[in-house]
């Protein structure tokens, strides 16, 4: 399957917990003013890869513990990314998804749209809510804007609502 892709970092500590590799989605409806990467707003812009081409990529990273999905809209490509995900959970991998959607939305969006429910699915964490200029704040770990949480999505899918992670 084919996904389209601003790129790739190898090693990322600021992107989630531990050393990661970074996966920067093309195409985002939300294009929050102040974003960090405006450069993939555009979905047509940036390169287009397969799932197997990140996997083999994930695969050669010996080193890392994880691997971020970022903006970009990752849910923008839901099916491709949960796909992915999937992939990248059987090598032993956690997730952090970023999004621009409230992790309510995608529960709400989930009901059109079954990837988005998949893409959820395989996140181990979720840094939701888009990201609002006036509520940045250089000092949190892992996000931009205070607005923006970090949640852990086995326990707030058990649970029926969003709960915070304990790794902020």
């Amino acid at each position: 399957m084919k996904l389209r892709i601003a790129g790739i970092v190898r090693e990322s500590v600021v992107d989630g917990p531990g050393i990661r590799l970074v996966i920067f989605a093309q195409g985002c409806p939300h294009c929050c003013p102040g974003c960090h990467n405006p450069e993939t707003h555009d979905p047509l812009g940036g390169q287009e890869t397969t799932v197997e081409e990140i996997v083999e990529q994930v695969r050669q990273s010996r080193f890392i513990r994880g691997v971020t999905f970022s903006g970009g809209e990752p849910f923008y490509q839901a099916e491709a990314f949960s796909l992915l995900g999937r992939r990248i959970k059987e090598l032993g991998k956690d997730i952090v998804t970023y999004t621009g959607y409230t992790f309510e939305e995608i529960l709400a969006l989930a009901e059109i749209n079954p990837y988005f429910g998949e893409l959820l699915q395989v996140s181990d964490w979720l840094v939701d809510g888009p990201f609002i200029l006036a509520e940045r704040d250089l000092n949190l770990p892992f996000r931009g804007s205070r607005n923006q949480r970090i949640i852990d999505v086995r326990r707030s899918l058990r649970q029926g609502k969003a709960v915070p992670a304990e790794i902020a």
